[in-house]
């Protein structure tokens, strides 16, 4: 190569600048064709960027302008690219093409309809790196997913310090959770779990029963709005510490009571539908699955008990349910007159996560209950009762599911059976 480059007089190229088409703005849009995501997929960019970086020691490859200014620096001072900061930039090269191919393959993938197809690549965008992981000696980052859609990543933090990575997951966990409701509602979370949940008229009324559902929990919690936060709602929001509110907007009067807390993280995000697939790495790979976006389907529910329920009690078994979901299992929910007052939530057994969820006996008497799963034995109805539970919705499919049936027709309890179980791990 090198003869004939002499022999044709081909001065020998230094630097190679390559920005990419913009493929993942492309089928960002809402209408874009497949004709026109085609269209963006850049052919030449990526195989010069990749003969760069491989010779990466002749030839200083750049695929950002944010590398612009640190090899104008090198040049400026040494008048020359030091071999370091070639592979870094080759490195670098390579990462952003690999990335580039793994969206376009994963988009090909959504449009014919293959979840699972024969390689997947997870390739994501440095945000920022944290401060440390979940613990302190812990290193962690946070990533953006080339797939189109608004995520976390996108969140315009309006307010407080910058995201810890416990901080990004408990928000994701109250966001997902309060995109379900169509109803104004609030969710109060502590280390991933819903400690309160509410629906109501007003936001603030939502808040104030997501508060009072576990008031000692919620100390220092995440809350997630559906709706813009105003002032009266931003008012009791501000009064205990709570380390972050995300929501879909903030009234300007609600933002500067917000704000006058240094350390309150504020996030704003427009509410879009939920990621179609979820992952989860484990040694050595990870697995893949589809969301759990199932609702509870009430017109397709089984009255399993001689008693049948209220329209009111369907209306918060319904409630109960969804929040049931995004509970870790074991879950139990109590919940009356839209807000939980009762959250059972990681036992490794079913009746031990009941029996936190009904601590608070007053409160429960007239209230409903929620599972995530049967229940294996007829323990749990025996703990209701005692508790003044009044009707109970689960999934149903235990052997014993008659031993239960028949004690909540002893203590005249209704029951229903939705046939869908929601573990959470």
């Amino acid at each position: 190569h090198l003869q004939q480059i002499a022999a044709n007089a081909i001065e020998p190229i230094d630097i190679v600048a390559v920005n990419l088409y913009p493929f993942r703005e492309t089928i960002a849009k809402p209408d874009v064709s497949l004709a026109e995501a085609i269209e963006n997929i850049d052919i030449g960019g990526p195989a010069m960027v990749r003969s760069a970086a491989k010779n990466y020691q002749d030839v200083v490859i750049i695929v950002k302008p944010e590398f612009y200014p640190p090899v104008l620096q090198e040049l400026q001072t040494s008048g020359q690219v030091s071999e370091s900061t070639r592979f870094q930039l080759a490195r670098e090269a390579f990462s952003h093409t690999g990335a580039y191919d793994a969206m376009i393959s994963s988009y090909l993938a959504r449009l014919q309809g293959v979840p699972f197809p024969d390689n997947m690549v997870l390739a994501g965008e440095k945000v920022y790196e944290l401060r440390y992981g979940e613990n302190p000696h812990q290193k962690a980052a946070f990533y953006r997913s080339p797939d189109p859609g608004l995520g976390l990543a996108d969140a315009r933090q309006l307010n407080g310090k910058e995201l810890s990575y416990n901080n990004i997951v408990d928000i994701q966990a109250g966001w997902s959770l309060v995109k379900e409701f169509d109803q104004t509602a609030c969710v109060i979370i502590k280390h991933t779990n819903p400690c309160g949940t509410a629906i109501a008229a007003t936001l603030a009324e939502a808040y104030e029963n997501a508060f009072a559902g576990d008031p000692v929990s919620a100390y220092g919690g995440i809350i997630a709005f559906n709706r813009t936060v105003d002032l009266n709602t931003a008012r009791k929001a501000a009064e205990p510490f709570m380390e972050c509110i995300i929501a879909p907007g903030y009234e300007p009067e609600a933002l500067v009571v917000l704000q006058a807390k240094k350390n309150l993280r504020l996030l704003e995000l427009p509410i879009v539908t939920a990621a179609e697939m979820q992952d989860k790495s484990v040694e050595g790979g990870f697995v893949v699955q589809e969301s759990d976006q199932g609702a509870v389907d009430m017109d397709n529910i089984q009255v399993v008990t001689k008693k049948a329920p209220t329209e009111e009690e369907l209306q918060e078994m319904a409630f109960a349910m969804k929040v049931a979901k995004h509970v870790k299992s074991n879950a139990i929910v109590i919940a009356k007159k839209g807000m939980t007052i009762g959250v059972g939530a990681g036992q490794m057994n079913r009746v031990g996560s009941a029996a936190i969820a009904l601590q608070n006996r007053e409160a429960c008497k007239g209230a409903v209950m929620a599972s995530d799963a049967f229940f294996p034995f007829k323990d749990t109805v025996e703990l209701a009762a005692q508790a003044g539970i009044t009707a109970i919705i689960q999934p149903g499919g235990s052997i014993r599911d008659q031993e239960s049936i028949e004690e909540c027709d002893l203590h005249g309890i209704s029951m229903i059976f939705t046939g869908t179980r929601h573990f959470k791990h």
